[in-house]
């Protein structure tokens, strides 16, 4: 039986009939068709054919693969399906020259154009002049054959090659893929390889600028940072060694954000901070409306640490003392309810602050005796020591979907080798400082998470904002989780356990070893979801159908497949309708199209927020780490709805949470904005998704937005 299949590549790949079955399928459903038997009994003959005439020494080519496809379809008699086949290899061709033309880059593993353009500029390998000397499929080799190479370090006879197809083909599939920093620079001299790191902030000057150089090197590398605050000295408060008076949190946050501004300027990407400063500190106020003025720290978000004493004295409505973080005695005290409900209204205003919830977090710390958890990474869903640092990855659930159910099958097989892939990624790791490298190294800690849900829920017919939707994340993620832990103990046994095991909470439970501290974490997945193709995180969609800015003065209208799809088999597509769907993202005040498609299609802010906290609340339950997660809410939400968010999120037991109300920034990178025809440079009749010809007032996002957060990449 025909085992490989060569692609456009040149490489050998494990052969999948089933993509010949869902291309015939495709095709079929393109001219009415709607009988998937047939389909199967077609790609059958098909293969009966390629074993005839191929074998394991003389594999067939894709070219080859789909020219037979075409002559049975014809001799079969499914001449319409045939003609919808041709259409849409042709189409396929002309995408691969449109993009060679467009952005200088050959696309030999079939991505979006978006998809091309975010690689081109962040993560394809390119040569002194700026040329992109990389396809993405030599850029997956790239990692898969780096990471791969880690298993010889415990196992000198380890079949690297064999891992290596298992890491390529989990990527190239896009049923994973691994944190940006991975993917820019495995293989590379620089080799540093991990998204999320902390770092401690002390009191003295010293401790704080040794932060702000070490930030510098980090983000340099790709990284970002997360600092808490809370330890510096309050404003005024005196300073012995000078007889000064102390500047405060607030104002070292600006030299910080000052050098990350400088760094970003020239790296790959922009460079991102998280900066956190407890409930219980002097300056909480100050910390709290520091971005009320626009252009104020636009390279942090700002979250309060808030304590389980202080949603305690609001629920009570009684005082909280305020206590000096240098002699550890109170300043003054302060109501927690009209301090909590500063700290609502500023979210309401301007997006920030958000708020964490620090003492579940350190309940959750699998290494109490090493340290406390004071801080997370940019995006909150990371907690980590100081010096910690974890490296991410995403599994693509909308993959994870077989005729209308969970494919529970593969997405074991993924989780498996992602958690491997992942605890590579930690020995092929370069650290920025030896601090990191030890304490790294010591506790092993990956961030295992998803992305996709929104479109695997489509897949499924349900509803994101309906009980069966929480319920299916909270059991896909509890799978995940399980087999992930199954998974690190395997490797504790191959490889040995994480060195700070004994010192951990597994020791202490009786436990089984296992290799990682921690092993899930869910990611907002920027730009790895739009390499993917699919929804960002576990976010609802932000959009069904939009224009987005590819590239300067290019600017090409987008429309979820998955839509796309329905509305032509149930026969309501058509230019007009997606054009005024693009008017404002949602459809659910659009004439035409049936309640039950509104109802499965429905986007951020067309949910109501507290459907979004439940989400987050099911996934966190089997995170071991946290969850990204944006509650998106329309320019008219009210402060009072501010509150009752983050009230919800820390009684059904989130880690913290994040809102976002439209229009509170002045930059976001979704918008409501005039699109001109002159800007569109393609040709409109060259791909099917360039015809609309786009005039007047529509919903636009900026080339790498995905979802979630509209400031981030601001």
């Amino acid at each position: 039986m025909l085992s490989k299949i060569k692609k456009r590549d040149g490489q050998l790949y494990d052969f999948n009939e089933d993509k010949i079955t869902n291309a015939i399928y495709k095709s079929a459903r393109a001219v009415g068709g709607k009988d998937i038997k047939k389909a199967r009994e077609l790609s059958e003959i098909v293969v009966k054919i390629l074993n005839i005439r191929f074998d394991e020494i003389n594999p067939p080519s894709v070219e080859e693969v789909q020219d037979i496809v075409e002559k049975v379809l014809m001799q079969s008699g499914h001449a319409k399906t045939a003609k919808a086949y041709i259409l849409y290899r042709q189409k396929r061709t002309e995408l691969r020259e449109f993009k060679k033309v467009l952005l200088g880059v050959e696309d030999d593993i079939k991505l979006s154009i978006n998809s091309t353009t975010v690689l081109k500029r962040r993560y394809l390998k390119k040569n002194e002049k700026g040329d992109v000397i990389e396809t993405p499929s030599q850029m997956f080799h790239r990692v898969a054959l780096n990471i791969a190479s880690a298993d010889a370090i415990t196992n000198a006879s380890a079949d690297i090659k064999k891992r290596e197809e298992e890491f390529y083909s989990m990527m190239t599939s896009l049923e994973f893929l691994p944190n940006s920093p991975t993917l820019m620079n495995a293989g590379t001299e620089l080799q540093q390889l991990s998204a999320c790191f902390v770092l401690p902030v002390g009191d003295s000057m010293q401790e704080i600028f040794d932060a702000v150089k070490h930030a510098a090197i980090i983000h340099k590398t790709g990284g970002g940072t997360g600092f808490s605050f809370s330890n510096i000295r309050p404003a005024n408060d005196v300073v012995k060694t000078t007889g000064g008076i102390a500047s405060g949190p607030v104002s070292f946050m600006k030299v910080f954000d000052s050098a990350t501004e400088v760094i970003k300027q020239g790296g790959k990407r922009r460079g991102a901070n998280m900066g956190i400063l407890r409930v219980d500190h002097p300056d909480i106020l100050d910390f709290i409306t520091c971005k009320r003025k626009d252009g104020v720290l636009t390279n942090f978000n700002i979250s309060v640490g808030i304590t389980d004493e202080f949603m305690m004295n609001v629920k009570k409505g009684d005082d909280f003392s305020l206590i000096n973080p240098r002699n550890g005695k109170m300043v003054q005290k302060i109501n927690a309810k009209q301090l909590f409900d500063l700290i609502t209204l500023m979210a309401w205003e301007t997006g920030d602050p958000g708020v964490v919830f620090i003492d579940r977090l350190n309940r959750d710390n699998p290494t109490p005796t090493i340290g406390k958890i004071e801080s997370t990474n940019p995006c909150g869903e990371q907690p980590l020591l100081p010096y910690e640092a974890c490296n991410l990855g995403s599994i693509n659930l909308a993959k994870m979907v077989k005729d209308g159910e969970i494919d529970y099958k593969r997405l074991e097989r993924v989780v498996r080798s992602a958690v491997r892939f992942l605890d590579n990624v930690i020995d092929m790791s370069k650290f920025p400082l030896p601090d990191i490298e030890r304490i790294v190294r010591a506790n092993r800690k990956i961030g295992l998470g998803v992305m996709g849900f929104a479109d695997m829920l489509i897949q499924l017919s349900i509803p994101y904002n309906s009980n069966e939707a929480v319920e299916t994340g909270e059991h896909v993620m509890k799978f995940i989780s399980e087999k992930a832990k199954e998974k690190s103990k395997e490797l504790a046994q191959e490889k040995s356990s994480f060195p700070n095991f004994e010192l951990s909470i597994f020791a202490e439970k009786g436990d089984p070893a296992q290799r990682n501290a921690t092993l899930t974490t869910i990611a907002p997945t920027g730009t790895i979801s739009i390499i993917a193709n699919t929804s960002s995180g576990i976010e609802p969609l932000f959009a069904i159908a939009y224009i987005r800015n590819v590239m300067d003065n290019t600017e090409l209208m987008e429309v979820n497949p998955y839509f796309k799809e329905v509305a032509k088999n149930r026969g309501f597509f058509s230019e007009n309708l997606m054009r005024e769907i693009a008017k404002n993202g949602s459809i659910q005040d659009i004439d035409g199209i049936p309640d039950d498609v509104k109802k499965i299609f429905i986007t951020a802010h067309d949910i109501a927020p507290g459907w979004h906290i439940k989400m987050q609340a099911a996934y966190q339950k089997f995170v071991d780490n946290a969850v990204s997660k944006t509650v998106n809410l329309p320019h008219i939400a009210t402060p009072e709805q501010v509150k009752e968010v983050y009230n919800l999120a820390y009684e059904l037991g989130c880690k913290g949470v994040t809102i976002y109300r439209d229009g509170s920034k002045r930059t976001q990178v979704l918008n409501i904005g005039s699109v001109g025809k002159e800007k569109i440079k393609a040709d409109p009749n060259l791909i099917e998704d360039l015809k609309l010809r786009l005039d007047g007032e529509f919903f636009t996002v900026d080339s790498e937005y995905a979802g979630g957060c509209p400031t981030c990449g601001v």
